[in-house]
């Protein structure tokens, strides 16, 4: 799976985008982005001429200017002016990307994928969509598994997910996987205890903790009617010790009392983000200190070697042998 490179990673937001070209790090490389007359193109950040940076420039009429000599190109790369220049203009040419724009998501692929990119889990759903932009230092593998950690919610989140109340629950937890996956099903907590789901939630049947390839770490929390609200997180890892994501808070959109819903869980998030980019920082940072210590992987620590296997192009042991623990939550 990680040896190809024919699949979608989400890589920014349109509302980003708006008249000057925006940069960002995508597989290692910078990548510039911008509104050209077929759409959303995204190419190498370099002006082949000095290798000055395009996102420095201008869009003009659809096309990228460079900031140094004002070389254009089109949304494919093509050089199409070289001002000063008499005569035809040389067939210089920019490596580009695919790009595909989803639900206000902007795509990349250095490959070439095979269909639409997966989103979140209640596509063709009527539903309230907000999305966030977030960066963290860290990994993808931390930053992911920190995403789907319950047991760090008493404390990172107190009393905004978990902590409001010192009861805790015996909670079932299944997980399976398969190729490119695996999840951990938690049921017998009826909700958690902190602000968002005494503000936001009704009675919850089971709550789902997903990863996907490639850095796709997805939570969703069931209630007796169905998938009452999820998140799902687009991680890559934009530099060393860098990771930037796209957030999505979906939810039911079936009445004023959804969307008002919605309005009130995106600050709250922020925050719960904030304090997670808090905690993965300083710990990047303090393991830089101790440079022959290696991490533990504990007994509630579910899914990180299914993730670690998963990023290495290799089936996740739950798809091969899943498995059950038990939890107090």
């Amino acid at each position: 799976m990680t040896s190809s490179k024919d699949f979608w990673q989400a890589a920014a937001l349109v509302k980003d985008l708006k008249r000057r070209p925006a940069r960002v790090e995508f597989g290692g490389e910078p990548v510039v982005l911008f509104k050209s007359a077929s759409g959303i193109s995204a190419l190498a950040d370099r002006c082949p001429h000095r290798l000055m940076e395009l996102s420095k420039g201008k869009v003009v009429r659809g096309e990228i200017e460079c900031p140094y000599h004002g070389w254009r190109f089109d949304g494919g790369g093509r050089c199409t002016a070289i001002p000063g220049h008499m005569g035809d203009v040389p067939g210089y040419r920019i490596p580009g990307l695919k790009t595909f724009v989803k639900d206000g998501v902007v795509f990349l692929s250095k490959g070439d994928p095979a269909g639409e990119p997966y989103l979140h889990p209640m596509e063709g759903r009527k539903t309230v969509v907000r999305l966030v932009r977030s960066s963290t230092n860290s990994t993808l593998i931390d930053a992911a598994e920190n995403i789907l950690d319950a047991t760090h919610t008493h404390f990172t989140h107190k009393g905004l997910l978990r902590g409001l109340s010192s009861k805790r629950h015996r909670v079932r937890v299944d997980i399976t996987g398969g190729p490119g996956w695996v999840e951990a099903v938690y049921t017998g907590e009826d909700r958690q205890h902190g602000l968002i789901s005494r503000l936001l939630e009704a009675g919850r049947v089971r709550t789902v903790g997903r990863y996907r390839f490639p850095g796709v770490a997805e939570l969703e929390y069931w209630g007796e009617n169905g998938l009452a609200l999820a998140t799902t997180f687009h991680l890559r890892q934009a530099a060393d010790g860098l990771v930037e994501g796209i957030g999505c808070l979906i939810g039911p959109n079936e009445g004023l009392l959804d969307r008002v819903k919605s309005w009130m869980f995106q600050p709250m998030f922020r925050i719960a983000l904030e304090q997670d980019r808090r905690v993965l920082k300083s710990s990047l940072e303090n393991a830089a200190r101790f440079p022959d210590a290696r991490p533990l992987i504990g007994p509630l620590d579910y899914l990180r070697r299914d993730i670690e296997a998963i990023e290495k192009g290799e089936l996740p042991g739950a798809a091969q042998s899943p498995r059950t623990a038990y939890i107090e939550l």
